[in-house]
């Protein structure tokens, strides 16, 4: 097999770069052992949380002699590999499997952070801890964010030696492939899903790119790289700054394809209807609804109760009316709900009831909203869900440029976690469905305040929303899963 950590789109590693890369492996073998030629039984189970919605099945691995409740489909299956580190990439995968469901494919969720017993998960929860107190820590401290944090988002993940590096360490996440079908197509919403499932043998893989800024920790060289902005298809075609100064061997073009941003269907479907009810509401003067998400780091709580504090007037006035999802963070509400004392009585809570939570998603959209509704589910997938289900609904998004920044809905961008996710608010202003970044209270405030008073403000955002879609911006799921598929024909 391939050393894909010696060359990398032809560009040879330097003897120290590849070394590091071995003991970066070596380091991880000797804390969580290696299984790679385990052979761990698989099975197929009903997605108890979005498998209705989504028409999603899990892969399970389970103990020799457990039964699953279906087989593969060879015909028209089609894996989603994914990992829990954020929300980000169990969102993608989420609009990976709604485009599949769509389009008539049997989407499998495949989550290498949901195998304890494997060096795979083992691996990957270490990273993911380390991650999030990472992005909690430069949320608190503004020279760990600038020293530490930022560098690291925004140069350290850039280097073409990390990739060497990641490119080893999942050679040891390839076991949990061993006993899939190697032409079932696979789409990556993280890079080491689709790195592994390329180790492994896999046949037929796409590894859909996040973000807006080109770097080499996304590469899996053998794979369909898949990007939802020019402005990135551009800087992974030649690598850029990926070593420095120095001018790499460029990706081949059949390695790289724009598609637009990863938006679930339903999301897609419905932009037109929902943006005339954003209007609508806009002119009548209805409370105009705020969507505040939480990040999968549950960082951003001071953020959040500035912007509770400074709309509660709107709220008792009904001028505004807020949503808040705090994800899987019941710590976040809780806290808010002690250093904001008028906010209990102001709030629904809608708690670890997912269908209250979809019934109150549907009502809203037919329905005027008022007051605050605060939402909280222990389970991954609701948690994140629970945003995709409210977006349709809702008047402005309020979140951190991370994948919401692509999501077809007006938006407001407050401070990043990590310097990569600046380009997010970027791109969206300039397509004209978000806004600048705030990065200090007083300026996010500010944009509350236009978002309110502003005739036109979100009137222009909705318009833009509606002619980004004629031109198939937000088709980049739908693309992912007919590149997938159409890798089978060739």
């Amino acid at each position: 097999m391939k050393d894909r950590s010696k060359v990398i789109f032809g560009n040879e590693m330097s003897a120290a770069d590849y070394k590091k890369a071995q003991a970066a492996k070596a380091k991880f073998v000797k804390k969580f052992g290696s299984d790679a030629n385990a052979s761990y039984p698989t099975v197929i189970r009903a997605n108890p949380y979005i498998g209705k919605s989504l028409g999603v099945s899990d892969i399970r691995l389970v103990d020799e002699g457990e039964s699953g409740d279906e087989e593969f489909d060879l015909e028209k299956g089609i894996i989603v590999g994914n990992i829990r580190m954020g929300f980000g990439h169990y969102r993608i995968s989420m609009a990976m499997a709604s485009a599949a469901h769509a389009k008539g494919y049997k989407p499998y969720w495949l989550d290498l952070n949901s195998f304890p017993q494997t060096a795979c998960t083992k691996v990957i929860s270490e990273q993911n801890n380390l991650y999030s107190m990472g992005s909690r820590i430069s949320q608190k401290s503004k020279v760990f964010n600038k020293i530490v944090w930022e560098p690291v988002n925004y140069e350290g993940f850039r280097k073409l030696s990390y990739n060497a590096s990641d490119q080893k360490t999942a050679e040891i996440m390839a076991a949990v492939y061993n006993n899939i079908p190697k032409e079932i197509p696979v789409i990556g919403t993280h890079v080491w899903p689709a790195q592994a499932a390329l180790h492994a043998g896999m046949k037929y893989v796409v590894n859909a790119i996040p973000d807006n800024w080109p770097m080499a920790l996304h590469l899996a060289e053998g794979s369909i790289h898949t990007i939802q902005t020019h402005q990135a298809y551009q800087g992974y075609r030649v690598l850029n700054g990926m070593s420095g100064k120095k001018v790499l061997k460029p990706m081949p073009a059949e390695s790289l394809v724009y598609t637009g941003h990863y938006i679930d269907d339903e999301l897609v479907r419905n932009i037109e209807a929902d943006c005339d009810a954003r209007i609508r509401r806009k002119e009548k003067g209805a409370p105009m609804r705020f969507l505040l998400s939480i990040g999968g780091a549950g960082a951003q709580k001071e953020i959040f109760a500035a912007i509770i504090r400074h709309l509660l007037p709107a709220i008792r006035k009904q001028k505004a009316a807020l949503y808040v999802n705090v994800g899987d963070y019941r710590n976040v509400w809780d806290e808010l709900l002690t250093d904001i004392p008028a906010l209990r009585d102001l709030s629904t809570e809608h708690f670890n009831d997912w269908d209250d939570t979809e019934a109150f998603a549907k009502k809203a959209l037919a329905e005027e909203v008022t007051g605050v509704h605060a939402f909280w589910h222990e389970n991954i997938f609701e948690a994140v869900y629970c945003t995709n289900l409210l977006l349709r609904s809702c008047d402005v998004l309020v979140t951190k440029p991370s994948e919401l920044a692509f999501y077809p809905v007006p938006k407001l961008f407050i401070r990043r976690i990590g310097g990569h996710e600046m380009w997010g608010a970027i791109h969206s202003a300039e397509i004209g469905d978000g806004t600048l970044e705030c990065r200090d209270t007083g300026h996010t405030l500010q944009m509350i305040d236009l978002f309110l008073k502003d005739d036109r403000f979100i009137v222009d955002m909705c318009e833009n929303i509606v002619a980004n879609k004629k031109t198939g911006i937000y088709d980049g799921a739908y693309k992912c899963v007919d590149i997938a598929m159409g890798l089978k024909k060739r």
